[in-house]
């Protein structure tokens, strides 16, 4: 019985990754290496002031337009960076991508890195024509197993997709939210996050 229990668990919390829902009044993440209550159901966390922020460590994998490239989280040393997870499969995914890149656009100036972290998706080409289709001219990391994700070692809710982490100059997390975004959402926080010394 136990068995079946923990099996039907499993099946669930991937099916809630997979769909990017919560239930209740918390929402629950759980999959891979990683289980984060979120109370209250929260959809946007914020981590201030600054001094208080916690680190992940250095997400790094195959970059997923470029054969034989690796693209990293330290590529991007002393820039503040917008982490978003996404597969071409997740509906809310393709209903942010203008939003994202939009703000990716708009705060390049501010010296503002973004890296995407494509998921789940076993098919490396339907990935890449979802960045192609939707014009994203920020690099992701080719993650369909989520490996790469271990580098956030459970500390930050990241196994609702889509979820995006806003990271301070010291790659701190500042922000994250857990939900599809709009560029009203997002581009205020990434700009206050950008100015910040």
């Amino acid at each position: 019985m136990r068995r079946f229990v923990r099996v039907a668990a499993a099946v669930l919390a991937v099916a809630a990754v997979t769909a990017g829902c919560g239930t209740g009044t918390d929402a629950v993440a759980q999959g891979g290496t990683f289980d984060f209550v979120s109370p209250g159901g929260q959809t946007e966390i914020f981590y201030d002031p600054p001094s208080e922020r916690g680190t992940i460590g250095n997400i790094s994998g195959p970059d997923l337009m470029v054969e034989g490239k690796t693209t990293s989280l330290s590529d991007f040393e002393g820039q503040p960076v917008v982490i978003n997870l996404w597969g071409q499969w997740c509906g809310p995914c393709r209903g942010e991508a203008d939003d994202l890149e939009k703000v990716y656009e708009s705060t390049k100036d501010l010296g503002v890195a973004f890296l995407g972290i494509n998921v789940r998706d076993l098919q490396q080409d339907k990935a890449q024509d979802f960045v192609t289709d939707n014009k994203v001219g920020y690099p992701s990391v080719y993650d369909p197993s989520m490996r790469t994700l271990t580098a956030l070692g459970g500390k930050f809710p990241t196994s609702v997709i889509p979820s995006t982490l806003v990271l301070d100059k010291e790659h701190r997390v500042a922000a994250v939210f857990l939900k599809a975004l709009l560029a009203e959402d997002l581009q205020p926080v990434v700009e206050r996050v950008a100015r910040e010394q």
